[in-house]
């Protein structure tokens, strides 16, 4: 059994989500359908693209929300019903001890998606951290300190929304 869990950009364009969404198919076939475990919070983007995806590929799906609040406070109306159903279908879901999403919920989340990891796909356009904590840049260097494999992944015309 493998787990990976997902970090990745919420704001890709329109353009990008088909060729996000094709490279993670790739990456994902590499398992056996019924050995793999997604570790995803689900986000707007590369988080749902690649929960999505896991199961379609006949994965298992973890999910980890950063605060007690998150669905009412951050999750938006046309991403609704996809979060919805995705909490619906995952093995697992586990709640951070936050009341409300903050940076520190969220770090506390992607240190959880960490700990649950054999390795990490992060769909990434290979920019440095912001300085702001808990962004994608962010949980890739805390993935590769702790030793665990990056699997980037960033097609040739993936671009983020400006």
């Amino acid at each position: 059994m493998t787990t990976i869990a997902v970090t990745g950009h919420m704001d890709l364009t329109d353009d990008s989500v088909e060729l996000v969404r094709a490279s993670l198919r790739v990456t994902l076939s590499k398992y056996a359908a019924g050995q793999l475990v997604g570790v995803s919070c689900i986000a707007r983007g590369s988080d749902t693209l690649f929960a999505e995806e896991l199961l379609e590929a006949g994965g298992r799906l973890v999910v980890v929300l950063p605060s007690k609040d998150y669905r009412q406070a951050k999750v938006k109306p046309d991403h609704a019903e996809t979060f919805n159903r995705l909490i619906e279908v995952a093995d697992e879901v586990l709640v951070m001890p936050y009341e409300t999403a903050n940076r520190e919920a969220y770090e506390a989340a992607n240190k959880t998606l960490l700990e649950r990891a054999d390795r990490v796909v992060a769909v990434w356009n290979g920019a440095p951290p912001s300085g702001k904590g808990g962004g994608t840049a962010d949980v890739v260097v805390a993935a590769r300190d702790a030793g665990l494999p990056v699997d980037v992944i960033w097609p040739e015309g993936a671009a983020r929304q400006s």
